[in-house]
């Protein structure tokens, strides 16, 4: 059963880049990826608010009085960047959706996600991209509540990805 929290989502400013690097190291350890994480603060403050950002970000914030128990106030993100998809033209690509788990069912990830798709469709993107974990069953079946489909089932695509020492080997080619 859902609670109602007061909160608040607002675009993401320079001065939220160690927050939302928490958040990114919290969901990593939940996905038991943090070993991958190398972002730093400085790294999102030079990405994200430069004059060409590699992404943007909103913020899920609580008043004071709803802190977390360590004290954040600053207690869920989504974290998403301008893409383009030959087929259709203009989407986003969705890099992260995080909510505090002591926050989670009461609306902030969904608030979080409708922001994203009313910046999607407010700059004429006809779709919103993203990736889950095959194991995080819950985000799969919050997604799909959302109208979400999972297009490796439905058109049999696969996430690829190219980094570190190969990278540099095809970059030389």
């Amino acid at each position: 059963m859902s609670i109602n929290m007061d909160f608040s989502i607002r675009a993401a400013t320079v001065e939220d880049c160690k927050d939302i690097a928490r958040m990114i190291m919290e969901l990593a350890e939940y996905e038991d990826i943090n070993a991958y994480v190398k972002v730093t603060p400085k790294d999102l403050e030079q990405d994200g608010f430069c004059k060409n950002p590699f992404f943007h970000a909103i913020i899920a914030e609580v008043p004071e009085q709803h802190k977390s128990k360590e004290g954040h106030t600053k207690i869920g993100y989504a974290l998403y960047s301008y893409s383009y998809c030959s087929w259709l033209g203009r989407d986003i690509y969705m890099e992260d959706l995080y909510v505090m788990p002591e926050f989670r069912g009461k609306g902030i990830g969904k608030a979080l996600m409708s922001k994203v798709a009313q910046l999607c469709v407010a700059a004429g993107c006809k779709q919103l991209n993203f990736s889950v974990l095959d194991k995080n069953y819950s985000a799969v079946d919050f997604y799909q509540r959302q109208g979400c489909v999972n297009i490796t089932t439905t058109i049999g695509y696969h996430c690829m990805r190219c980094e570190g020492e190969e990278l540099q080997n095809l970059a030389q080619h």
